[in-house]
């Protein structure tokens, strides 16, 4: 959840344009997308079949292009997975962490 946040408040405020030409901001939010495809790897396998509708997979293996492939990332994809996927992610987070705290 503090890389998700984090990502959030490294893209307050940042526009597309400018999301592509601050190299500071997009080394930010590809590192906690990174540990964010990292702790996926690391759910149960239970709690992954009970959210099965949360695209672990993908999640993992974005992790996975952007730690092998940094010199070939399409920044225009790691702006649209901030934009588009964290915040589903997100709300499932909240809900997964929310199951847990009972």
């Amino acid at each position: 959840m503090d890389a998700i946040n984090r990502i959030e408040e490294y893209l307050q405020g940042v526009t597309e344009a400018d999301f592509h030409k601050r190299y500071l901001i997009q080394d930010g939010v590809i590192r906690q997308i990174e540990i964010i495809g990292e702790a996926t790897k690391q759910l149960s396998k239970e709690t992954r079949d009970n959210y099965s509708h949360t695209p672990w997979r993908d999640i993992a293996g974005m992790r996975d292009k952007l730690t092998h492939h940094y010199f070939g990332v399409d920044m225009e994809e790691v702006w649209l997975t901030a934009q588009d996927d964290l915040p589903t992610l997100k709300r499932e987070v909240e809900m997964i962490l929310n199951v847990y705290k009972e």
